[in-house]
C-alpha cells in the first residue's frame, strides 16, 4: 500500500483575514489639508450654484413668514415629509422590498400617526379657540380631543399588529431593522420639530430669529472657509475650518443682537397666536419688546453721531441664542457628517443643488429649534395661570352641568368673600 507524501507534510495555516470595516478611511492627500475650499479648483462653480439654491431658498423662506403662523406650520409640515423620505429611502433595499409588498405604507402609516399625535396636542387649544362661536363644532372637535390619545395608541397597535403579520422567513432582520429605524426617523423628526411648532404660535420672533442665526452662521463659516479656511477642524466634516468657525461664531453673535432689535419692533411677529386664525396679530408686547433707551457716554458722540442708543431686554436673551447658533448647535451638522460617513455617502440626497437634501440643511436647525423653545419657556416666559387658560380648560374639561354647578359655587363664594369685607 502506498503512502501518502501528504500525510507527513505539515498542512499550511489557514489565512484568516480581518473582516474591513465599512468606516472611510481618508487617504493621505487628504489628510494634509488638500481637501480644504481653499484648495479646491472647482470652489467658484459649487458657490456659484450653492449661492442660486441659497436665493431661492431664502426668498421662498421670507415670503412663507410673510403669510403668518399657518403658512410657516405648513411648510414645516413638508419640511417633516421630505425628512423621512429621505431618511426612510437611507436603508431601503430594492431586493429585500420586491419580497415585501406593502412594507414601505407602513412605515408612513407610522410616521402620520406620530404626526396626528404631536399637532394632536400643540394645536388642540388653538383649534377650539378658532371654533367656539359654532356650538356643534365646538362638540363635536372637543370630544375628538378627549380620545384624541386614545385615536393614536389604537392606530399605533395597528401598525403594530400588521407588521407583525408581515414577518416573512429569512426576512426577519431587515424588517426589524427597518421597524427600528422608522421609530429612530420618529424621534429625530418628531420630537425636534414638534419643539419648532410651538415655539411658532410663541410668537414667530420665537422661530425666525433662532432659523436666521443658523443660516448665518452656515453662510459666514462657508464664506470665511472658502476665503480664509487654513486650520481643519474636525475630522467628521473635512472641510471644516477653524477659521470659518470662529468668523462665523462672532458673525453670528453680532447678527443676533442686531437683528432681535430689528424683528422685535413688529408685534405680528412678537405676540402668540392663540387660536388658528390667519389674520394680523396686536398686542400688547410686554417689557422683553418695549425698547430702553443708555445715553452714551461723551467720548463715544466725538467719534460717532450718536447720544444715546435703544435696546430691547431681548436682545440680551438674543445673546444666547447667537451664542448656542455659533457654538453648540454645528455638532447637529458634525454628527450628520459622521453619519453619513457611515454609509458612505455624500448627501441625505439630491432636492437642493449645491447643498444635497432637506435634511442636510435641516441638521442645526433642528438642535436650535429644541434649545430655543426650552430657553423660551425657562428664562423667558412667566410661568403663571391666565384666565384664559384657566377658562378654556373649564370648557374644555367640564360638561354643561359640571360648568353651571362651578358658576353657581363660584358666585357663592364671591358672595361670602364680599360680605366677610363689608
Amino acid at each position: 500500500m502506498q503512502k501518502d507524501n501528504s500525510s507527513g507534510t505539515p498542512a499550511p495555516a489557514r489565512l484568516r483575514h480581518r473582516r474591513r470595516s465599512n468606516e472611510v478611511i481618508p487617504e493621505d492627500s487628504k489628510a494634509n489639508g488638500s481637501h480644504l475650499l481653499v484648495n479646491d479648483h472647482n470652489k467658484y462653480r459649487s458657490m456659484l450654484i450653492r449661492a442660486y439654491s441659497s436665493i431661492w431658498m431664502i426668498g421662498g423662506f421670507a415670503f412663507v413668514v410673510y403669510m403668518g403662523h399657518l403658512y410657516i406650520m405648513a411648510m414645516v409640515v413638508v419640511i417633516q415629509i421630505f425628512m423621512a423620505r429621505e431618511l426612510f429611502n437611507l436603508l431601503r433595499k430594492a431586493h429585500e422590498d420586491k419580497h415585501l409588498p406593502g412594507f414601505r405604507l407602513l412605515n408612513w402609516h407610522f410616521f402620520f400617526t406620530a404626526m396626528l399625535f404631536v399637532y394632536g396636542r400643540l394645536l388642540s387649544q388653538r383649534l377650539v379657540n378658532t371654533i367656539t362661536t359654532d356650538r356643534f363644532l365646538y362638540q363635536l372637535v372637543s370630544s375628538l380631543f378627549k380620545y384624541h390619545m386614545a385615536i393614536c395608541y389604537f392606530l399605533y397597535i395597528a401598525g403594530f399588529m400588521w407588521f407583525i403579520l408581515t414577518l416573512k422567513k429569512k426576512m426577519y432582520k431587515y424588517q426589524f431593522g427597518q421597524y427600528a429605524w422608522t421609530h429612530m426617523i420618529l424621534i429625530v423628526v418628531f420630537t425636534q420639530s414638534s419643539f419648532t411648532v410651538a415655539s411658532i404660535f410663541e410668537g414667530i420672533f420665537w422661530f425666525l430669529l433662532p432659523a436666521t442665526l443658523i443660516v448665518i452662521n452656515d453662510i459666514a463659516a462657508y464664506f470665511f472657509g472658502f476665503f480664509f479656511g487654513r486650520t481643519p477642524l474636525i475630522k467628521l466634516s473635512p472641510k471644516k475650518t477653524w477659521e470659518g468657525f470662529i468668523g462665523a461664531s462672532v458673525t453670528t453673535i453680532i447678527s443676533a443682537f442686531m437683528l432681535a432689535n430689528v424683528m422685535g419692533r413688529f408685534p405680528w411677529l412678537t405676540c402668540p397666536r392663540k387660536d388658528l386664525s390667519s389674520g394680523w396679530l396686536h398686542c400688547d408686547p410686554g417689557p422683553l419688546f418695549k425698547p430702553q433707551h443708555f445715553t452714551l457716554p461723551g467720548w463715544v458722540s466725538q467719534w460717532f453721531p450718536w447720544k444715546e442708543v435703544s435696546i430691547l431686554p431681548v436682545q440680551w436673551h438674543a445673546l444666547c441664542l447667537g451664542l448656542f447658533a455659533s457654538i453648540i448647535a454645528p455638532f447637529g451638522g458634525f454628527f450628520a457628517s459622521g453619519f453619513k460617513r457611515a454609509f458612505k455617502i455624500k448627501d441625505f440626497g439630491d432636492s437642493i443643488p449645491g447643498h444635497g437634501g432637506i435634511t442636510d440643511r435641516m441638521d442645526c436647525q433642528m438642535v436650535m429649534a429644541v434649545f430655543a423653545y426650552i430657553y423660551q419657556q425657562s428664562f423667558v416666559v412667566q410661568q403663571n395661570l391666565s384666565v384664559d387658560t384657566i377658562l378654556n380648560q373649564i370648557m374644555m374639561s367640564l360638561t354643561f352641568k359640571e360648568q353651571q354647578d362651578l358658576y353657581i359655587k363660584l358666585g357663592e363664594i364671591l358672595q361670602e368673600r364680599l360680605v366677610g369685607r363689608s
